[in-house]
């Protein structure tokens, strides 16, 4: 760009470089703020399926049993065993969102509602 300042193009660079940045770190906070969120309400959730008699055993997907109260989008809960048994690696068992690739994050908790992980 013929006359166009050196200075002008740098502070373009740095501007866009600036923003790229900004978006990338404003990404991850909301992406730990929704995990922070799915994981209180799969807590929530587990203990309202345990009230209600359900059984922990096979491991169910409660955004699936719960799928009206469940309204964090890309993610699902689901019941493990911790440790892991053979049982939680069945795809029966398993979030079918998650599976189908609909949902791209889980909340895992066990059988006394305590979170295992956050992926």
């Amino acid at each position: 760009m013929r006359g166009t300042s050196p200075w002008l193009i740098a502070l373009v660079v740095i501007f866009i470089g600036f923003a790229v940045f900004m978006t990338l770190v404003t990404y991850g906070i909301l992406e730990k703020r929704a995990g922070q969120a799915a994981a209180q309400q799969c807590v929530l959730l587990c203990n309202a399926a345990k009230k209600a008699g359900v059984s922990m055993q096979n491991g169910p997907c409660l955004s699936d049993l719960y799928s009206p109260e469940w309204n964090i989008p890309d993610w699902v809960c689901d019941v493990a065993h911790n440790p892991r048994q053979p049982v939680d690696n069945i795809p029966q068992n398993q979030c079918k969102p998650f599976l189908e690739g609909k949902a791209h994050h889980f909340v895992e908790v066990d059988e006394n509602c305590h979170v295992i992980r956050i992926v």
